[in-house]
């Protein structure tokens, strides 16, 4: 890679609402921006029409993408145009929100065509809670978990502060909650240093 040859990130939003993760996902882009140059995508799922996957294997045997033509067909250019992803989520009930899951099914359709469609690209995750020890982690270890199985190179801010991903704290205070919360705002910016590290040793 050239050393002027900027990382491409690709920062998608899994919450249906403009609150706390669509800042999350903003702030991580922009921290990469000015800190390492990169050229930024960003992708929200809100207001989107996301289809489930419904496990018709349309895409398996045609090998001609989705059945479903909805709002992330616009996606699957974005994943593979980028060197790196940060998915950011939500908790619900403890976990990732279905729409962030939606995003992550529909990829099927991508690998059916190209198993290796996004191998060797990095992975990297956040999640915001309303509460400080909310569900952040389980969230974050099923996206890490999707680019294990997506061939792509999972990475998280490392230990001592940010050992699975970003971590937030909206305190229910929406974008304006996760200002304010300094320790999860570092752990973000951890990953996302090392994301573009990482991403810049594959690239």
């Amino acid at each position: 890679m050239s050393d002027n040859e900027p990382i491409k990130i690709l920062g998608i939003s899994g919450s249906p609402r403009k609150k706390s993760t669509d800042y999350a996902v903003k702030y991580a882009l922009q921290h990469a921006e000015e800190k390492f140059g990169a050229e930024t995508q960003y992708f929200s799922a809100r207001g989107m029409d996301l289809k489930f996957c419904i496990h018709c294997d349309h895409c398996i045997r045609t090998k001609k993408g989705c059945i479903h033509k909805d709002d992330i067909v616009s996606l699957y250019d974005m994943m593979l145009w980028a060197d790196a992803w940060i998915i950011g989520t939500p908790v619900y009930q403890g976990n990732l929100s279905a729409q962030t899951k939606t995003i992550m099914d529909r990829c099927r359709a991508v690998v059916a065509k190209d198993p290796k469609s996004f191998q060797n690209k990095v992975g990297s995750a956040l999640a915001v809670g309303g509460d400080r020890v909310g569900g952040q982690e389980p969230a974050i270890k099923t996206i890490l978990d999707f680019y294990v199985i997506s061939e792509m190179i999972p990475v998280s801010g490392g230990s001592f502060g940010s050992n699975l991903g970003g971590t937030l704290w909206s305190q229910d205070k929406g974008a304006e909650g996760t200002s304010e919360d300094s320790e999860g705002l570092r752990s973000l910016r951890k990953t996302v240093n090392r994301m573009v590290t990482m991403a810049q040793k594959f690239k």
